[in-house]
């Protein structure tokens, strides 16, 4: 008698495993016959929330320091990314130089191009991604990422977190919700993909307001959504906040239970590059469950197929 597997019975049509969600691995493997690389950056770009533009401080959570980097740092970091990749998969060969850190088009667009173009053109690179926030997108700075994304694979990642502008006020986000899709519109209207950044867990959130923002963003119908788990990091403002008890964290039932939640609400269409996030070992003080990321994810897939779900299973148009 034949045993039937979780990916026999997998009733996702984006997927050739158990995953009952679009996955990035996924994507990218039919994209391009083969895995493909992210390599993060922090390209010396400051913020808007940082330099007193739009606030200072950043945003509550953030850990990120604003070092100044040349062309010849980039490099060499891409380098040495590159080369700790290859001790895992020496077979690596294909790669996306990923800016990370702060706000990576907060700068003049010659700066921007300097840099962009240095990692571009590395053997292996098949496309950019480019975090970012929606208020520093000026036009001459999207003129060039349309440029951009008519010769190599551009992905623009864009900071929401919650669509709920008190807890954007609580966390020091700088920017109100009508910006940030103000910015998503004026990206998609030039064919430029977006892949939305949301958090789970933020202070004062309920369940019910992480499912409104899913909702939300499910009316976009975005190219690609990171779901990510709120992280405690030491020297943070939030970090002060917590350590006083002035909210907790999620519970590893109740985080998976609600990117669940959120997953079905979403448009099977839309990739899901992260389901949670990576909080630095060394600066990480809650929830310590989080380390261990591959319980995390299996939780999220054995839940969905016991409840008989999948990605876009309660989407409506």
């Amino acid at each position: 008698m034949q045993v039937l597997t979780q990916k026999d019975t997998n009733p996702f049509p984006f997927s050739d495993s158990n995953k009952r969600y679009y996955t990035w691995n996924y994507y990218l493997r039919r994209r391009y016959g083969d895995k493909v690389f992210k390599i993060s950056l922090d390209a010396g770009f400051s913020c808007p929330n940082i330099d007193g533009t739009r606030g200072t401080g950043g945003c509550s959570y953030c850990s990120y320091a604003y070092r100044r980097q040349t062309p010849e740092d980039l490099l060499r970091q891409y380098h040495q990314v590159q080369q700790t990749l290859h001790e895992k998969w020496p077979q690596a060969n294909h790669y996306i130089p990923y800016f990370q850190a702060n706000t990576n088009t907060y700068a003049p667009v010659e700066e921007l191009k300097t840099k962009y173009e240095t990692v571009l053109s590395q053997p292996g690179v098949v496309g950019l991604a480019v975090a970012t926030r929606a208020d520093a997108l000026p036009d001459d700075v999207c003129r060039y990422l349309h440029e951009l994304s008519g010769r190599t694979d551009l992905m623009v990642e864009l900071g929401l977190q919650t669509i709920h502008d008190q807890t954007a006020r609580r966390i020091n986000r700088g920017h109100t919700t009508a910006e940030f899709f103000e910015g998503y519109r004026k990206l998609t209207a030039l064919g430029i993909p977006v892949c939305i950044h949301i958090i789970n867990g933020l202070p004062g959130e309920t369940k019910e307001m992480m499912l409104e923002t899913a909702r939300a963003i499910a009316k976009l119908k975005p190219a690609c959504v990171k779901i990510h788990l709120l992280h405690i990091l030491s020297g943070t403002r939030m970090a002060e906040e917590y350590l006083r008890g002035d909210f907790q964290t999620m519970q590893l039932e109740d985080y998976c239970e609600t990117v669940c939640d959120q997953l079905e609400l979403l448009p099977p269409e839309t990739v899901i590059q992260r389901v949670t996030g990576d909080g630095m070992p060394d600066q990480l003080i809650a929830p310590l469950w989080s380390r261990k990321k591959f319980i995390v994810m299996n939780t999220i897939d054995q839940l969905l197929y016991q409840r008989g779900s999948w990605q876009g299973k309660k989407y409506a148009e």
